[in-house]
């Protein structure tokens, strides 16, 4: 039963594709008579004809992958593009370890664990670059006895 012309008109109407064209199989002699735009019409409405629904790709695996990436999983040397140095700046890396030797400087001098000289001269000796990290300004701070007991 060819249906051809009556798919294409009923895709002119409804806004889509030949592929999209849904008939009710049971209802096939009711559209093959269906001749003018006005009959498809009224089997769209009755539902005898439909528009399918888009097909779509799914992000269901993108979404997993992203939960996985939250937790720490796919990040291993064989999921890395780039040097270190690309995927976190050296600004960005300096940035993190400068904000936390200030507000460790900034808290012992609040709390009095040191003077506002040595204050100044470690806050100085911070952006020299001569501290790593926290642990390595405590340890300079120890090794010249410049922490209030």
């Amino acid at each position: 039963m060819n249906i051809s012309v009556q798919r294409r008109m009923a895709a002119e109407i409804l806004k889509c594709g030949i592929e999209r064209v849904w008939i009710d199989p049971t209802q096939l002699e009711r559209v093959k008579m269906a001749m003018s735009k006005d009959d498809i019409r009224a089997l769209i409405k009755e539902g005898v004809i439909k528009k399918k629904q888009k097909k779509g790709i799914s992000s269901a695996r993108v979404k997993k992958l992203k939960e996985q990436r939250k937790k720490g999983r796919r990040r291993g040397p064989g999921s890395r593009r780039g040097a270190a140095g690309a995927r976190t700046p050296q600004k960005e890396r300096w940035m993190a370890t400068i904000r936390a030797l200030r507000k460790t400087l900034k808290q012992l001098r609040d709390t009095g664990k040191i003077d506002r000289k040595v204050y100044r001269k470690l806050y100085r000796m911070a952006k020299g670059g001569a501290f790593r990290s926290r642990g390595h300004l405590f340890l300079y701070m120890k090794e010249h006895d410049l922490l209030k007991q």
